[in-house]
């Protein structure tokens, strides 16, 4: 999980092995433009810019829209299918430092001939619209790029206002045996906070799994996870029996909250429904 979510070393090299990127694709590249995206963030943007159809490939976390799960799958973070993304030959090939390429995918993919543009990714409401407008200006989508912040804005202005700040925290969950508790620089702290919460795991950085010390000391109100990982654990009951839940007030309380996992941690163009999703949870 440290390595989807915080690639960071390997950031750096990826940037410097692409600074031939040109800043303006649509400026060079034919019509129409095929696209491989190899973030779900990134192809959902690309989607609500009306470029579902140029997209030719993508990633394992590109589930939104439901159309997207047609497209051929190129793998994941971990076991790209690099041949696979030659053999599509894309105009080009788009991931983001957080949970792209690594350097070696990179180079071998330029030696190929292909064009990859890696995007810098903020997990914050600016850094969406960022995103937003950096894919709309390259590929001359900017009216569709206002209809998207707006969207955003409106979700944002309806989230629920509250002087309360319940404790959460976030549990990433593959059953039982894999159980890691998001800390500071994730994207769900950060939206824990925009959604008037307080992260309650905030003494380290990244991810690390969970004790039953950690989580009785950390005693949240609220215990946030995806949807596929309170599935993993077969429910809410099966969270109260993950060592230390019961003796903390989300655990006396039941206070289990389930999401998309990509429209929570994403930070894309559902953000602000995300924002006003959780607030409405945490503050019913």
């Amino acid at each position: 999980m440290k390595k989807i979510i915080l690639a960071v070393a390997a950031s750096a090299l990826i940037v410097a092995a692409c600074n031939n990127t040109p800043s303006d694709p649509a400026a060079t590249a034919p019509v129409p433009v095929k696209i491989v995206s190899l973030n779900g963030t990134v192809s959902e943007v690309l989607s609500g810019l009306n470029m579902e159809s140029n997209i030719v490939g993508v990633d394992v976390t590109s589930v939104y829209p439901e159309n997207l799960k047609e497209k051929t799958q190129m793998g994941s973070s971990h076991s790209y299918n690099i041949e696979g993304i030659i053999a599509a030959a894309p105009d080009y090939v788009i991931c983001t430092q957080e949970r792209g390429l690594s350097p070696e995918q990179v180079t071998q993919l330029q030696q190929a001939g292909l064009k990859v543009w890696v995007l810098s990714q903020e997990y914050s409401i600016a850094g969406t619209k960022k995103l937003i407008n950096e894919l709309a200006d390259s590929f001359k989508k900017q009216e569709e790029a206002k209809h998207m912040i707006a969207k955003i804005d409106t979700d944002l202005a309806a989230a629920k206002a509250t002087d309360t700040r319940p404790k959460v925290i976030f549990i990433y969950a593959r059953g039982a045996g894999t159980l890691q508790v998001a800390g500071n620089g994730t994207p769900m702290n950060e939206m824990i906070k925009l959604a008037n919460g307080e992260p309650a795991a905030t003494d380290f950085n990244g991810f690390k799994p969970l004790t039953a010390e950690a989580m009785v000391a950390a005693n949240p109100d609220y215990i946030l996870l995806f949807d596929t990982g309170l599935k993993s654990l077969e429910g809410a009951e099966g969270v109260l029996k993950v060592p230390g839940v019961a003796n903390t007030n989300a655990g006396k309380n039941k206070g289990i909250i389930e999401m998309d996992g990509l429209k929570l941690s994403g930070f894309g163009p559902r953000v602000g429904e995300a924002v006003k999703e959780l607030s409405e949870k945490l503050h019913p």
